[in-house]
This record gives structure tokens, C-alpha cells and sequence, in this order.
């Protein structure tokens, strides 16, 4: 199949990435080895870092490789674009990194401007008028806070920078963690030693002693209790929400349903958690450590505290044994 309508970046990128990968059961070994080298050699000066050391030696090489493109291409090739090639180097070691001064940028917003014009017959008019437009109303959405910003809807902005903690993990209560694990080696201390099953009391029992806590420090002193800790202590409303999607701090999470039916995948997730690690199943003194989690997203609740909203993922995770 051929390939058209391609634009200059499109070019370059095929030519920087994917034609040393494309020509590689297809060539010979000579012509292939000479188009791979003048890939690697527009790789290197498009670089965002560029060693200024090494820019001798690249001159040199790309001599060489116009010289070896000679022996399989026929002279109606080399025209006054591919003789060009040779002065890159220099022109990279007078004016700097090519991406600081390359017009890829401004060919994309042309296409933007292109899409202003409506009335072909005036585009000067149209781009004027519809850039002044623009202007004015996103200066408004910056002082109007009720005000739904253009081309976004709002429901894509659900849970933009909304806090991933929860009710263990939120530095309020991490205080009554610590308290806890003291309460219950005082209420049990023939197992004060074992790790294991200290944590797992914890983890069944934490919650309801932490409402009872709470309530208790309420009845005392009202003000030694902040907003968040009342509601986190009070729990969520039992009616939770489903969503087959949730935006995050600008990263869209999607349940695996979801991403069965798409090309794109976002319903994977990475967890790095501190568990505990034992010896063997006979081993009741475990350590703790930190651990990486792999999983994927089933179901995303979004659990309602009243004055604010905690999403929580469902995840399937990956049995890293």
C-alpha cells in the first residue's frame, strides 16, 4: 500500500523510527546498513541534548554515508535537498538544537488558523475575528468561576485533582493508627509479639474504634477535631456511584470493560504498597516492606463523605508469586 497525505513531521518521524525497523527483511545488507546510518545520523541532530564534541565526527559520517547512498540510488535522486544534508551539522553548531528552531509548531497552529475560516472569501476577516472571539472568552472563564470552560464538558472534569487518600492512608489519621495498634497490645498482650496477627485485628477492628474514638473527643472537645476527620469517622453514604471512567489529575482511568472494546488501554494500574513479607506459612513475626502491585481496573466507586468525594478502585491484581 502507498502511503499519502503525509506532512513533513510524519516524514520524519517514518524516517527517524520506523524505516530501520521496516527495511530490514526487505534490503540487502549494504543498502540497508547506508539508509540505517543516515536514520541514526537525523537522530542525532534532532536530540534535545546535542554533545558538541561529537559534532566533528558526525560531519564526517554523513559524508560517508551520501557517498555510500551513491552506489544504489541513480543520480536523478541526489537533488539540491539531499545536498543539504551535509551542512545540518554546521548549522546545528552555529544556531544551536534543531527542535529550538524548527517549524513544526507553527505548521500545526496553521491548521488551527485554517479552521477559523468559514467564509473562503474573506479568511483574513474570519481568522481575525474568530482569534479576538476566543481570546475574549477564555480571558472571561479565568474570572468566572461558575462558568463551563469551551470544547470541555463538564463531566470529563469530574475528579480533577481530587485527593486519593482514604480513611487509613490520610495524615489526620495516622495519629489514631498508632493509637490503635497501642490500644490493642494493651487489650491483648499475649500477642503484643506476633506482627501477623496484630495487623489483622487492626485492619477488622480500626474502623468502628475509630468512630467510637472520634465520637468520644467530640463529647470533651469539639475544636480538637477537624471537619475531615468527623466526616471520614462517620463514614460514607451507603448509595455509591459506578463510573466506567474517572479523570484524575489529568489522567483518564478506565474500567477493563471499558477497555475491551477500544484500541487505547488506561485500566491498568501500579500500586507501591507496604505489606508484609513472611518466611514461610509457619513464619508469625513477618517483615515489613515496600511491594509493587500490578492490577487492573473493574469497577470505580466514588464514595460520597458529604463534603467531599473519595474515588476508590476495584482492581483485579496480578499474583506477583
Amino acid at each position: 500500500s502507498r502511503l499519502l497525505g503525509l506532512k513533513s513531521h510524519d516524514c520524519h518521524t517514518l524516517m527517524q523510527q520506523l524505516l530501520p525497523v521496516a527495511i530490514r527483511s526487505v534490503l540487502e545488507k549494504p543498502a540497508r546498513y547506508a539508509i540505517t546510518r543516515l536514520c541514526f545520523f537525523f537522530n542525532a541532530i534532532c536530540a534535545k541534548t546535542v554533545d558538541v564534541s561529537k559534532l566533528d565526527k558526525l560531519e564526517e559520517d554523513v559524508v560517508v554515508t551520501l557517498c555510500l547512498l551513491e552506489k544504489y540510488f541513480p543520480p536523478s535522486f541526489f537533488d539540491i535537498m539531499v545536498h543539504l544534508v551535509v551542512h545540518l551539522v554546521r548549522e546545528v553548531r552555529l544556531c544551536g538544537p534543531v527542535y529550538f528552531r524548527w517549524m513544526y509548531p507553527f505548521e500545526r497552529y496553521m491548521k488551527v488558523l485554517k479552521g477559523y475560516v468559514q467564509n473562503r472569501t474573506r479568511p483574513e476577516g474570519c481568522i481575525a475575528e474568530r482569534y479576538i472571539a476566543e481570546e475574549a472568552v477564555e480571558f472571561c472563564t479565568q474570572h468566572l468561576s461558575d462558568v463551563n470552560t469551551v470544547g470541555v464538558p463538564s463531566s470529563q472534569k469530574m475528579g480533577v485533582s481530587k485527593p486519593l487518600s482514604g480513611c487509613t492512608n490520610t495524615e489526620e489519621v495516622l495519629p489514631y493508627i498508632e493509637q490503635h495498634m497501642i490500644h490493642i497490645k494493651t487489650a491483648y498482650p499475649k500477642f503484643r509479639k506476633r506482627t501477623k496477627w496484630l495487623r489483622d485485628k487492626h485492619n477488622s477492628t480500626f474502623i468502628q474504634w475509630l468512630r467510637f474514638k472520634v465520637q468520644s473527643e467530640l463529647e470533651e472537645d469539639n475544636h480538637g477535631v477537624s471537619e475531615n476527620l468527623r466526616w471520614l469517622a462517620a463514614g460514607p453514604n451507603m448509595a455509591v456511584p459506578l463510573y466506567r471512567n474517572y479523570l484524575i489529575k489529568g489522567i483518564k482511568f478506565n474500567i477493563k470493560a471499558q477497555d475491551d472494546v477500544r484500541t487505547t488501554q488506561n485500566s491498568g494500574v501500579y500500586l507501591l504498597a507496604q505489606t508484609m513479607q513472611v518466611a514461610s506459612a509457619k513464619d508469625k513475626n513477618p517483615i515489613l516492606s515496600n511491594m509493587g502491585f500490578y492490577g487492573v481496573i473493574q469497577e470505580i466507586w466514588d464514595l460520597d463523605y458529604q463534603k467531599f468525594t473519595i474515588p476508590v478502585f476495584r482492581c483485579d491484581w496480578i499474583d506477583s508469586s
